[in-house]
């Protein structure tokens, strides 16, 4: 016996609840997105950017559809202080069953480097697009600076952060007692000393991104030149499994960017980039990139995602970017 065809509208409602298609993903994921970042937990990814007068979130399960998920407000800034204007670079990571949001903020009527710094704020709920956010104000540097991280490495908690050193930025690292407070030392661990660092008229390195390799070794990416320059690009600094991170002679800089303007993929000006993992296992990158030449440092800037391999123990992000062909999408 042939069994008859069932309606679509029946089809759908036979489906088990919450299944959904993921689609290829064709980047960029969204028209705007200077400074993006995402993290997963559990099935939900959390994607965030630049918004320059606010932190907002939006949160899917699946990236390809980031575009149709709402974007949240969590925290606008006060009126007044040290953090009131120039919201930058949102990070949000998963610290001891608590939410922390670290983010780039310059002081009321000093919109200037040496007013800038990284604060942070401390969210106890499940969902952080939902409850209450706690300021725990500015990480105390010892320099002015932007673009805060924080990575753990062998039980250990670290920051890492641009500095304001002099008319140029420097990469620095120290130790955390919690995700809030700085101990110890700083230690700078990369200054702009290459010719690709330096594009642009202005010797930067910033945007810093922590990713652990499969044998235990330290990776940390960033970008370097100014970001209206389309020489801006993402460098790689690397350290061997079992390093102290704090010390600045185990850091090894690759010769040349990983990630780079690439016309043949409509790539331009690639940086501020960050890393995510998938149910499956797999490890991605994601980074803002503009998409022709000589479009500066804009909101433009839009959101990219690659598979991140690894070849020889050195994450590698070439190949397709997901512009002209779409990508497979993570698992």
């Amino acid at each position: 016996m042939i069994p008859k065809l069932l309606p679509l509208a029946l089809l759908a409602l036979a489906a088990p609840i919450g299944a959904q298609e993921t689609r290829q993903v064709q980047n960029p994921l969204l028209d705007s997105g200077p400074d993006p970042w995402i993290v997963r937990d559990g099935q939900t990814y959390y994607y965030m950017n630049t918004q320059g007068n606010r932190l907002a979130i939006r949160k899917t399960r699946d990236l390809s559809r980031l575009a149709d998920a709402p974007e949240v407000t969590v925290w606008t800034p006060p009126a007044a202080g040290p953090n009131a204007q120039s919201i930058w670079a949102p990070e949000l990571h998963r610290i001891g069953g608590r939410w922390y949001l670290y983010y780039t903020a310059a002081a009321a009527g000093h919109d200037d480097d040496a007013h800038r710094g990284i604060f942070v704020l401390e969210n106890a709920g499940r969902d952080p697009t939902r409850g209450s956010w706690v300021d725990r104000g500015r990480l105390k540097t010892q320099l002015t600076g932007i673009d805060g991280t924080t990575f753990a490495y062998r039980g250990r908690r670290y920051f890492v952060y641009s500095a304001y050193d002099g008319p140029d930025s420097a990469l620095r690292i120290v130790a955390m007692a919690n995700p809030w407070t700085l101990t110890g030392a700083e230690t700078t661990i990369a200054r702009p000393d290459r010719a690709w660092e330096r594009q642009g008229g202005r010797q930067i390195v910033e945007g810093p991104e922590y990713l652990e390799g499969p044998s235990g070794s330290l990776n940390l990416t960033y970008s370097g030149s100014a970001c209206w320059s389309d020489g801006y690009a993402i460098g790689l600094l690397r350290a061997p499994a079992g390093s102290d991170p704090l010390d600045a002679a185990a850091w090894t800089k690759a010769p040349a960017p990983i990630l780079a303007t690439n016309p043949a993929q409509r790539i331009f000006a690639p940086g501020h980039n960050g890393f995510f993992t998938t149910p499956g296992g797999e490890t991605w990158i994601v980074y803002h990139a503009n998409p022709a030449a000589g479009m500066g440092c804009t909101a433009k800037r839009a959101p990219r995602i690659q598979r991140v391999r690894w070849r020889d123990g050195v994450p590698d992000v070439t190949g397709p970017a997901g512009v002209i062909a779409p990508l497979a999408p993570p698992r």
